[in-house]
């Protein structure tokens, strides 16, 4: 079985399919940040596997305290898009966030093969510009095939002026890894 543990904080980030004895905890977690009946939250953390969707849990002390889901985008293949990335909320402010997506970012060179990481957030652009990302176009989870030339040539910036003055607008961000 594959176990996936990274050391810095010693603490391990892993596939939840390979660790289903913390599916409820995860799924709490998730529902304390962006409420969800239960059924439909486990259903959707049920789906992870070994390729895309693909759900990383952080633990410490064999308890859940940080989340993240990486999905397939079907029109750029050696991409994904990173969502619901949560950090338990006393533990925030304290680096496990960062920690968290630099695991995710070596699990899908590693494991996945991917060479581009998409996501979109509202309020947290400065926190992921740190990390490397970089606003974009918006990309589509849903859509259809898009030719290469044309995803190489998705308008990119690290400037803060870049990211949308609108309140609660969602901004797209990339990072290539």
């Amino acid at each position: 079985m594959l176990c996936m543990l990274f050391v810095g904080m010693d603490l391990p980030v892993v596939p939840l399919h390979k660790f289903p004895q913390y599916t409820m905890e995860c799924c709490r977690l998730i529902n304390s940040e962006w409420p969800r009946s239960e059924t439909a939250r486990l259903r959707s953390l049920e789906c992870s596997g070994d390729t895309l969707p693909t759900c990383l849990i952080l633990l410490k002390d064999n308890q859940v305290i940080g989340h993240c889901k990486l999905s397939i985008i079907p029109a750029i293949p050696d991409g994904c898009f990173i969502e619901s990335v949560v950090i338990e909320k006393v533990l925030r402010g304290q680096g496990y966030g960062k920690y968290l997506m630099e695991k995710a970012e070596q699990y899908c060179q590693a494991f996945l093969n991917l060479r581009i990481i998409y996501l979109s957030t509202k309020g947290q652009e400065l926190f992921y510009m740190k990390l490397g990302y970089n606003v974009c176009e918006p990309v589509s989870i849903y859509g259809s095939y898009i030719p290469r030339n044309q995803i190489l040539n998705i308008n990119i910036s690290n400037n803060k002026e870049a990211i949308p003055k609108k309140l609660n607008s969602k901004v797209y961000m990339c990072k290539a890894l």
